[in-house]
């Protein structure tokens, strides 16, 4: 055991990335990641292995010096310099090396240079482009499954006929064609089955399902779809009809602009992306301390003295901010305790509970200050030994609350616990996409976001759909010149994900009834945004 990474005494460890979904790496994979020193990775899992890399890691790209792929004898040396230095490395391979072969030839090289290492192979490309397309490899008259390299010059197509045997055909995409041809000329059913999947378990898949005989009219009609891919030819393709589940996801392949602050981001995006979006972020506001930052400091002072009864925190960033003045005077969450808590929805709350902290009232109706007004209680000087209340918030928050809670007998600290502003324009390629219809859909969580991204960037394009997380986000939609197509019943995060997934869903159907192949918002430039029924 190496004393410093705590990984295993193999000098390199060689990890399969698996066919392409970031979430399909092993269990094994990402502790290894996790603790390497060095990772040489192919260009294609940079972005996987940055996102598992620690911080002090090392992350070497295997390119040559014109950017290109390296070779594998190039690839090897990347590995073995700082390994032979006694570094720990991990070599990040795309795709199934396994199957491909790769994975020999760099173990091969690593066992003749006297360098130890070990294997955590990846879910394989075979299994998984079929499990995701949504079939399994055998079943029924299926007993067999054959592999084959569609640029295997060796291959006999005629023994392949078999009718009880499932072809899978590795990088067969592109010469779909010719391999059925050469299979019905070797005696297999015209009837049979296809499917070509590409770029298999990511959100550009696309399945071309067919049959032998019909496969050049489907590949016709499929126009638009390139890629990489792997053909299957068998029985099994037509279990699709019931065991499809990724490409029938109601948001799958959409676009969908996430315009807020990237801390603010995550939680929606990973929602999206649950409902087979991509989401982009852009961020449209900056958080900045308060240009003087005397008041948060007395309010702070006051909170630990005992100044308050409750503390309400209308946002994440609110309670970032007080967090990070906590962090400068050395206090953390204990220095709540006797506090009473409230949070103006779950995204406050969590964030609250991130810092150890509990929220003792969160609004189970409106998530708004509206809704926490409404279930926030009275001032009760039999009950209440302090009537004051702590509110930290934006420089720009409407004084809505404050005055509410005023009426509710408490007295207020309104304090500024850091500002807003503007961010700076998102690069030339999003400002044209969001102007273009390069995205299918558009989410707004406020108004400050709408009014942002319109300043910053301009206006969605008509095809674009536009959801709102609430009325009054609406409404500066509507009047920044907007259609909003999509507004959920209760004002969260959590909601407004579901909806747009509702309305994503509901075109998708109506595509499909319509024997239309393509139900994303943004290939329907010319025209107006289709409304869900």
């Amino acid at each position: 055991m190496n004393a410093t990474t705590g990984l295993p005494t193999a000098q390199v460890h060689l990890v399969a990335a698996g066919p392409g979904d970031p979430g399909l790496l092993t269990v094994c994979a990402v502790d290894r990641l996790h603790r390497a020193e060095v990772i040489v990775t192919d260009p294609e899992c940079e972005a996987l292995a940055r996102a598992h890399a620690r911080a002090e890691a090392e992350v070497v790209v295997a390119v040559d010096e014109d950017g290109q792929v390296a070779d594998h004898v190039d690839r090897v040396r990347l590995v073995i310099d700082p390994a032979g230095l006694g570094r720990a490395v991990v070599r990040l391979m795309a795709g199934d090396p396994v199957l491909d072969g790769s994975l020999a030839l760099e173990a091969g090289a690593l066992a003749e240079a006297g360098i130890t290492y070990d294997i955590a192979p990846g879910v394989s490309t075979v299994t998984g482009s079929a499990a995701y397309a949504g079939f399994a490899l055998t079943g029924g008259r299926a007993r067999e499954v054959r592999v084959v390299d569609a640029h295997d010059p060796e291959v006999e197509w005629a023994g392949l006929a078999d009718p009880h045997a499932t072809v899978v055909v590795l990088d067969g995409a592109e010469r779909a064609l010719d391999i059925c041809r050469l299979l019905v000329l070797g005696g297999r059913d015209p009837r049979t089955p296809v499917a070509i999947t590409r770029n298999s378990t990511t959100v550009d898949q696309r399945s071309i399902l067919s049959t032998l005989a019909d496969v050049a009219s489907a590949i016709k009609a499929a126009k638009g779809e390139v890629g990489p891919g792997v053909l299957v030819v068998g029985e099994v393709v037509g279990q699709c009809q019931q065991l499809a589940w990724f490409e029938n996801k109601p948001l799958f392949g959409w676009r969908v602009l996430v315009p807020r602050t990237k801390e603010q981001a995550g939680s929606l995006s990973e929602q999206l992306r649950s409902y087979g979006a991509v989401p982009v972020e852009v961020p449209t506001i900056s958080v900045e301390p308060p240009r003087t930052p005397q008041q948060m400091e007395r309010a702070v002072h006051g909170l630990v003295s005992g100044r308050y009864q409750w503390v309400a925190f209308t946002s994440a960033n609110a309670v970032r901010a007080v967090k990070e003045r906590f962090d400068q005077y050395g206090l953390d969450s204990r220095a709540f305790a006797g506090l009473k808590v409230a949070a103006v929805g779950e995204q406050t709350a969590a964030a609250l509970r991130a810092f150890g902290i509990v929220p003792d009232l969160v609004p189970s109706g409106e998530q708004s200050s509206a809704g926490l007004l409404e279930e926030f209680p009275g001032y009760d000087a039999a009950f209440d030994p302090i009537d004051r209340v702590f509110l930290p918030r934006a420089d720009i928050a409407t004084e809505t609350l404050a005055a509410g809670l005023a009426e509710l007998g408490w007295e207020v600290d309104d304090v500024t616990a850091y500002r807003t502003v503007r961010a700076a324009p998102p690069a030339a390629e999003i400002r044209e996409a969001i102007k273009g219809g390069g995205f299918d859909a558009v989410l707004f969580t406020s108004s400050s976001t709408v009014r942002n991204l319109v300043g910053i960037a301009g206006k969605p394009h008509s095809s674009t759909v536009v959801a709102c997380i609430g009325p009054q986000t609406a409404k500066t939609a509507e009047e920044n010149g907007l259609r909003v197509d999509v507004l959920p019943e209760t004002p969260s995060v959590a909601a407004l994900a579901a909806a747009l997934a509702g309305h994503g869903e509901a075109l998708r159907r109506h595509a499909i009834e319509h024997g239309e192949t393509a139900w994303r918002p943004g290939r329907r430039r010319g025209g107006s945004r289709r409304k869900a029924t």
